[in-house]
């Protein structure tokens, strides 16, 4: 076979199973942003739109005050490094979030990745080998199933959520050395709050560490914000967190892992996407600093978006939608369809509503939905107007009455 006839074959064979998600209506096309992020956006046609899709948690993606600091960062210090940190990629800014984070999430040290997908693809392998065990709910997110696959640590995996589940799983790795029990802190598809408590108690029952990715938690989960390991009032007794700077605390990208002083360093001296990897751009660590710093002055965002969960959870289904249960400010719409979902979050689009479907592979078979997310940005007048446009298209699709 020609080298030309393989690449035709190549290109061909991709435009098929294209073609074939698109005749499944599971293809996924991309909203084109032309405006800041925020409770409103404007695209690429013009529309103007309530975005009910982002992790724009606290509001801060597109607020004034976040611009501004990473001007004064990148006037400061600069538009990028041009290196990784352990040559000359390390600045002020970098050490000083890494410290504020750390008080922040109570932990003694943590190091800044440029995403949290490398934090949790660069967590496990430095840390962990044959001689250890790995304990991971069946629903993580897809960046700790792959850090996972990428260190040699026996692996365990629990029904979601399922306590009895785990501790069968902790006494089936009884004869390792080292046992983690690794969660999301909130899942992200379902707004499942994970029990924490409980986890730390059957790590403490059978000798095992604690892992959280708190990337939907971060900024508003507990009285302060710190997280889910306050809302669940076990700081302190988690060993290891990991998190994002891309979604409440700021929204642009970048992630990090916090702990012990020990595992810190162990992860400068090992963890392949810290060393591999660009440093974060200095614009980005500024204005997070500058997050951290307005957070441990006021819980006024963090209230602000409760608040408007706690509204639009009740309203949302007084019209008659099935939503999951929680306290979260995802707040997954059920559809149970892939093409329904498709076709609600098109109608919602032209009633001015931002939201995006979400079906198989991401979720479950038959479980397609809309992700709402609320943010402390959105009026209640957005709210309503959403939830209005919500019972129009709804009724239109024969999906309530």
């Amino acid at each position: 076979m020609s080298q030309s006839t393989s690449r035709q074959n190549f290109i061909s064979n991709l435009a098929g199973n294209l073609d074939n998600l698109r005749e499944q209506g599971l293809y996924k096309p991309e909203r084109v942003i032309a405006s800041r992020q925020g409770s409103e956006v404007i695209c690429d046609d013009g529309s103007k739109l309530i975005n009910l899709c982002a992790n724009n948690y606290l509001g801060l993606s597109g607020d004034e005050s976040m611009v501004q600091a990473s001007i004064a960062a990148t006037e400061k210090f600069g538009y990028g490094l041009s290196s990784v940190r352990f040559i000359c990629g390390t600045q002020t800014v970098h050490k000083q979030l890494e410290q504020a984070l750390s008080a922040f999430l109570g932990t003694e040290d943590c190091i800044l990745y440029a995403a949290a997908f490398d934090a949790n693809g660069g967590v496990f392998e430095p840390l962990f080998d044959e001689n250890d065990a790995i304990i991971s709910d069946a629903l993580n997110h897809a960046s700790i199933i792959d850090g996972i696959r990428l260190c040699k640590a026996a692996r365990f995996r629990y029904a979601h959520n399922d306590m009895a589940d785990l501790e069968k799983q902790l006494i089936a790795a009884a004869d390792k050395r080292h046992r983690i029990i690794v969660t999301d802190g909130v899942f992200s598809m379902d707004g499942t709050i994970a029990q924490l408590d409980k986890i730390c108690d059957l790590a403490d029952k059978y000798d095992a560490l604690v892992m959280i990715d708190e990337c939907h938690a971060s900024g508003f989960m507990g009285a302060t914000g710190r997280g889910t390991h306050e809302h669940h009032n076990v700081l302190g007794r988690i060993d290891i967190i990991t998190g994002t700077l891309g979604k409440a605390l700021g929204g642009a990208m970048g992630g990090f892992t916090a702990a012990r002083k020990e595992v810190i360093d162990t992860l400068r001296q090992k963890s392949r996407p810290y060393l591999f990897s660009n440093t974060l751009a200095p614009s980005i660590a500024g204005a997070s600093l500058s997050v951290l710093q307005r957070l441990s002055s006021s819980t006024e965002l963090r209230d602000r978006l409760h608040a408007n969960t706690a509204h639009f959870r009740r309203e949302i289904e007084a019209l008659g939608f099935t939503i999951k249960q929680g306290t979260h400010p995802v707040v997954p719409v059920m559809l149970f369809d892939a093409p329904v979902a498709q076709k609600f979050a098109a109608r919602l689009y032209e009633l001015g509503v931002l939201v995006t479907g979400f079906f198989y592979p991401v979720v479950p078979m038959g479980q397609a939905r809309v992700r709402v997310q609320l943010s402390a940005a959105h009026t209640t007048e957005q709210l309503n107007t959403a939830l209005a446009a919500f019972a129009q298209a709804g009724r239109e699709l024969n999906i309530i009455k």
